[in-house]
């Protein structure tokens, strides 16, 4: 069987919506998931002060943490983050940067790999975001799957970017549109689908 790991990083449950359709695309598609949450940065005080951001911790508590382990069991990776000025948010990067060991022993080649994101604003870092993951992918010897425009769900109004799934908010807490989420849900089934076939074809991904 297939084992994929969904792990992301969500502030106020967008990214979350996201990662959570994906790691039910991928459950449905065959495969054994971990949905899986990076470790939060920032301080109690900041996170308190923002409601909707505190709304949303407490609600996820039970949210396993990622761990490097997850990555090792994992098949398939998919990486889900806000844009922090068209970069990766840095509760995402700083989980990656513990990635080196297994990097060193070659466990992360071949690995299938994408992401997905959520901006404020339709030109707030989408691409780029995506992109400077796939900067870490290459390092890795991953194997590197977008959306691209391969399915129908891509050509809606709010969707359009071929580098991996992505929704805008507006700022608003839960505000992730239901093409967003069939995108999501797209890309997740096109890499367990992908890592089958380079299964079944003898290759491995792990």
């Amino acid at each position: 069987m297939i084992t994929a790991a969904v792990v992301y990083y969500s502030s106020t449950g967008n990214v979350h919506q996201l990662a959570r359709s994906a790691a039910e695309s991928a459950q449905k598609a065959g495969a054994e998931v971990r949905l899986r949450k990076v470790a939060e940065l920032a301080p109690a005080d900041a996170v308190a002060a923002n409601p909707a951001w505190a709304a949303h911790a407490a609600e996820t508590a039970e949210v396993p943490l990622a761990t490097v382990d997850d990555l090792d069991w994992a098949d398939v990776i998919l990486f889900g983050t806000p844009t922090r000025f068209g970069l990766p948010a840095a509760q995402l990067k700083q989980f990656i940067d513990t990635t080196g060991g297994l990097w060193a022993q070659g466990k992360l080649a071949r690995k299938v790999v994408g992401s997905f994101t959520s901006t404020a604003q339709a030109h707030g870092g989408q691409e780029s975001t995506l992109l400077a993951l796939n900067n870490t992918f290459y390092h890795w010897g991953a194997l590197i799957v977008p959306t691209g425009w391969a399915d129908p769900v891509q050509w809606s109004a709010h969707n359009g970017n071929p580098y991996g799934a992505s929704s805008v908010s507006g700022n608003e807490p839960g505000a992730v549109h239901d093409d967003n989420l069939a995108a999501v849900a797209y890309q997740a089934r096109r890499c367990v689908e992908i890592a089958s076939a380079l299964e079944r074809g003898g290759l491995g991904v792990g």
